[in-house]
């Protein structure tokens, strides 16, 4: 076990540390408002004059994603579900609707084969990594990305070595859920209080603290202040401000 020091804020008994992906250790902003573009357009296509709708629910206006918006936070499904919310509106069937969104996020995603190339590591994050691994912490991302897209993401960044756990939202739970969290720590074969929590979202936040997690911590690189992040133990703008 080993103790974390961020800002003047001790973590003793640490064992595991788990971290979000995009936005915490991937740059991915520029990748997920074009990946809206991308969904909106395709829904637009079928759905006449849903773009503009569809846009402002993902959360993304002009070159700006809102980092507490559906598109930054949203698994996939709950996108689709929203997405197929606004199309129901049009009259179609649910299942309809639902089929549609589907479809062309599926087609959407066929735009970047290579998505686990289109979000960069944030700078320095790789070393921190190493260096929380060689000090025998366990290393996991939780994400609310896909399994398959956090494991495409750790192999494009060749960080195999150093992640523990690769973990996504496939099915059923869904961040804030605290139960996903309790399955990762389970996975990694530590409790919840030996374990910290890294991430960008409310959600990364509100899942770790209820799942009685040994701290949070919360991070925000582009923005100046993060208010969305004010119940964290501590809120940072580097991963190098994390210490041993």
């Amino acid at each position: 076990m080993r103790t974390i020091i961020c800002q003047k804020k001790s973590f003793e008994n640490v064992e595991a540390i788990i971290f979000d992906k995009d936005g915490t250790l991937a740059d991915s902003e520029s990748f997920l408002r074009e990946l809206a573009f991308k969904r909106a357009r395709l829904i637009d296509a079928q759905i006449p004059g849903i773009y503009e709708p569809l846009l402002m629910a993902f959360g993304v206006e002009n070159d700006y994603l809102n980092p507490t918006g559906l598109m930054a936070v949203g698994s996939n499904r709950e996108n689709q579900i929203v997405s197929a919310g606004y199309i129901a509106e049009t009259g179609r069937s649910w299942f309809e609707s639902l089929a549609i969104a589907e479809q062309c996020f599926i087609n959407a995603e066929k735009s970047f084969p290579s998505r686990g190339k289109t979000s960069p590591l944030f700078a320095g994050s790789l070393e921190v990594l190493q260096t929380l691994k060689q000090a025998g912490l366990k290393i996991a991302i939780l994400s609310a990305d896909t399994t398959a897209g956090v494991q495409e993401f750790v192999i494009n960044h060749q960080l195999n070595p150093y992640i523990d756990l690769i973990m996504g939202v496939d099915s059923g739970l869904s961040k804030p859920d605290p139960r996903l969290y309790l399955q990762a720590c389970e996975k990694l074969g530590v409790k919840p209080e030996n374990s910290l929590m890294i991430g960008d979202s409310q959600g990364d936040i509100s899942m770790a603290k209820n799942a009685q997690a040994g701290g949070v911590i919360g991070i925000c690189w582009k923005y100046s202040s993060a208010p969305h992040l004010e119940v964290a133990d501590v809120v940072i703008s580097d991963l190098a401000q994390i210490k041993l």
